[in-house]
């Protein structure tokens, strides 16, 4: 078995912490929202592995089959010797990138991040298990956070896949990728998944699929509220939807009140009023298109050198170079 470190840098006290902060800004806002982030605990990731194995959602699928031709490729442009992958979970798909980087014969490093201690530990002895003389080095933190401290030797391959860019804001994307580009040196590199913009049905489906996982993923958020800031809300009061704001090209999903209610979050110190059909945000995801990914990595610095699509094109993959 390989070497395994952790470094932890965000503990439970600090997402509490954090949790509180976003409940009391999102659910005292005119149109309430909530970060899509705390959908993850360990049974909203439990629910989201289930939801990667529905008919109706594409993304996974098409972006492992764009990694399962292009890997070697990545390895061979790339021969980068430390792989860093930004919300790993369970690092499925990033098994097809250490195979390709190890047959290249440069990989020597993986750096798994993400904001689940016990998720990353799995993850982490689950690779060093499988991949014997590879280091694994994970780092427990928010990639919008702690990017300062990712380790490795140059030059490294940033791995950002399934589409998690999309659940970002146009601001939110440009800090985003200008942080990522402040920890890198020049040559290195950024692989990155992007969603595309398709057909209104497709997409729709896609976040609201026919055996309701994705509705029962929705509503874990309230579980969340319940659990870590003791939250009186019943998640059964509310209705899941998603809805695509076509002029803005993203899928906004919504957890939209059965009924009015007043729901009382004693661990944000906060009192909430919903009326009846009020909805919250819990996640939008935008959907790109080719030259709107160029541009937005452009002007953070990178330059991009390849771009691939799945045969039936509804999902993206570039890889990036730190400018000169």
């Amino acid at each position: 078995m390989s070497e395994v470190s952790i470094d932890v840098h965000r503990d439970g006290a600090e997402l509490t912490e954090a949790l509180r902060h976003d409940v009391r800004e999102g659910l005292s806002a005119p149109v309430k929202w909530l970060p899509s982030r705390w959908l993850y605990d360990a049974r909203g990731s439990e629910l989201f592995d289930r939801i990667t194995t529905l008919p109706e959602y594409y993304p996974t699928r098409a972006e492992r089959e764009i990694l399962a031709t292009r890997s070697a490729e990545i390895a061979a442009v790339t021969s980068a010797t430390t792989l860093v992958e930004l919300g790993s979970g369970s690092s499925e798909k990033t098994r097809l990138l250490l195979d390709a980087g190890i047959a290249h014969g440069t990989l020597r490093r993986f750096v798994p991040l993400d904001v689940s201690e016990t998720a990353l530990a799995a993850s982490a002895d689950a690779i060093a298990a499988e991949y014997p003389g590879l280091a694994v080095h994970g780092v427990v933190g928010d990639f919008t956070e702690h990017l300062d401290f990712l380790p490795g030797t140059a030059p490294r391959l940033v791995a950002f896949l399934g589409g998690t860019i999309g659940n970002f804001l146009p601001g939110e994307r440009a800090k985003f990728f200008t942080s990522v580009r402040s920890v890198l040196s020049a040559g290195e590199w950024l692989l990155l998944g992007t969603d595309l913009v398709k057909d209104v049905d497709t997409l729709v489906a896609a976040y609201d699929d026919s055996q309701g996982v994705t509705a029962e993923f929705d509503r874990n958020v309230l579980h969340v509220l319940r659990t870590r800031l003791g939250a009186d809300v019943d998640p059964a009061a509310f209705d899941h939807e998603a809805h695509w704001d076509a002029q803005r090209e993203w899928i906004e999903m919504r957890l939209r009140a059965r009924h009015p209610m007043t729901v009382r979050i004693p661990g944000a110190n906060l009192t909430v009023h919903f009326e009846d059909g009020e909805y919250v945000r819990t996640e939008i995801s935008a959907k790109f298109r080719p030259e709107g990914v160029r541009a937005e990595l452009t002007d953070a610095g990178f330059v991009v050198r390849r771009w691939w699509t799945d045969a039936q094109q509804r999902f993206g993959l570039s890889l990036a170079q730190v400018r000169d």
